[in-house]
């Protein structure tokens, strides 16, 4: 089975995709000595009770939700949405990168996406699980969450289809379905692997039945790549319509800043910039923590620091275009809304995204910068920040103000909403945890494929 294109020589590409001293044996050792070997090391346990503590943190602030009702929050008339809807488009941005590496590079062919595909389509699941909490809780009555799925029901209630989130519940729906089954049936010939190479018998009796009987034959492989590139061409446009649908929750409604048409496109490059920032903050410790230099080499993250510099300067060129319409319109609300930002009492965040998603990023026009793996994490962490900082200014800094002066409020998030956020960083943590010791979070059968091609066009 072959995916991958044909590469200009070696000699005209930036350092090589797998460190050439690897070989079929190593990388399958590599690869499977992290999950099979007997024994966790401690950093691992540590990393995981302290994301699980994050967890009970979680549970603990929606126990409270539950009881108290959705007055703990601090939000207000103007305010409805805030942290909430925040935390779930950036949950929702950051998923992003998985489904375009996995997908959209797979039929791009290109091949330096082998050694990061893994472990960003299990970023995508996780994140996908912590955005779903949000819409859930912010319901008010979670009990009755099975109304938004338009069943047969005989007590005539049914969605409301013109509700952002009737939308947002099938375009994340869809979204995860697809990822999943992307991510899964990518796991296939490595679970028959993990099965064959088990030592421990129920272990080797799990991975056999996940594996659904694969026995590495022609006819096994013609099947794969079949699915595989149809899951791929299910999920290439999802990249774009989910986070567009996201955006059709604000860009439909008339409040000032959010009425605009550039917010799909924009939307949808966001993602694709903190998803990318977010790949590199797992990876880069990742591949220190486990020695996967040679798997994930500098080449890998050069090219995540390029996607992540041209994300970034669409996302530039969304910030200017917003300021230009909000001028252009002459409408004296929308123009009141950039001034807000700009010098309102949120000012501090808005010139602080500014900072982190515009200014800062501009490093990575430097070879140096994209070179050194802990310039890349730190840049990936504020790029982080910044998102964030983005989704904050255009849901709660664009409610605070809206047209009634008399309904004009402040909103503070209370320890409440901080305790949920971060408990679903534990969440996403956790889950990252336990998926790097159970599952091999690089593809083996892709990393093979990708040293025969490489030999053969060294040979050529």
């Amino acid at each position: 089975m072959s995916t991958l294109q044909e590469n200009p020589p070696p000699s005209s590409r930036r350092g090589p995709i797998i460190d050439p001293d690897y070989n079929f044996g190593s990388v399958t050792d590599k690869i499977s000595s992290i999950v099979l070997t007997p024994g966790t090391h401690m950093g691992w346990w540590l990393g995981f009770g302290a994301s699980f503590l994050l967890v009970m943190v979680m549970l603990w602030s929606i126990a409270v939700l539950f009881a108290r009702g959705i007055g703990v929050w601090g939000l207000n008339v103007p305010v409805g949405w805030a942290f909430d809807i925040t935390n779930f488009v950036w949950w929702i941005g950051i998923g992003h990168a998985g489904t375009l590496i996995s997908a959209i590079l797979l039929l791009l062919r290109q091949d330096w996406r082998t050694s990061i595909n893994r472990f960003a389509e299990a970023m995508t699941l996780f994140a996908v699980s912590c955005a779903l909490l949000y819409p859930l809780l912010h319901l008010g009555r979670p009990s009755y969450f099975y109304f938004l799925i338009p069943y047969p029901a005989t007590h005539g209630v049914w969605p409301q289809f013109r509700s952002p989130l009737i939308w947002d519940f099938f375009a994340v729906g869809t979204y995860g379905t697809v990822s999943l089954l992307f991510w899964y049936v990518g796991l296939i010939p490595d679970l028959a692997t993990l099965r064959d190479r088990a030592r421990n018998r129920y272990a080797a009796i799990i991975y056999g039945i996940l594996a659904m009987g694969w026995r590495n034959s022609a006819r096994h492989w013609m099947r794969y790549q079949k699915a595989y590139l149809l899951l791929a061409g299910l999920a290439t446009p999802l990249v774009v319509s989910v986070h567009t649908i996201v955006s059709f929750d604000f860009a439909a409604g008339i409040v000032p800043g959010w009425h605009v048409t550039i917010f799909p496109p924009y939307f949808v490059a966001g993602a694709i910039y903190s998803g990318f920032a977010m790949v590199l903050t797992l990876a880069i410790p990742l591949r220190a923590a486990y020695g996967l230099q040679g798997l994930v080499t500098e080449r890998h993250l050069d090219n995540m620091a390029k996607v992540m510099l041209t994300a970034g300067l669409v996302v530039a060129y969304g910030y200017l275009m917003e300021a230009f319409m909000s001028w252009y319109s002459g409408n004296v609300f929308e123009q009141y809304v950039m001034l807000n930002r700009l010098q309102g009492p949120y000012r501090y965040t808005y010139w602080a995204l500014l900072i982190c998603n515009i200014i800062i990023p501009q490093l990575l026009w430097s070879r140096a910068v994209r070179s050194s793996p802990i310039a890349l994490f730190i840049l990936s962490l504020i790029i982080n920040v910044g998102m964030w900082l983005e989704r904050f200014v255009i849901i709660a800094v664009s409610l605070h103000r809206d047209f009634l002066p008399s309904s004009w409020d402040m909103y503070t998030p209370t320890f409440w909403e901080w305790s949920l956020y971060i408990g679903t960083i534990g969440l996403f943590l956790s889950l990252l945890f336990l998926f790097i010791r159970l599952l091999p979070m690089i593809s083996i059968f892709e990393v093979r494929e990708l040293l025969v091609e490489e030999a053969h066009r060294e040979s050529e």
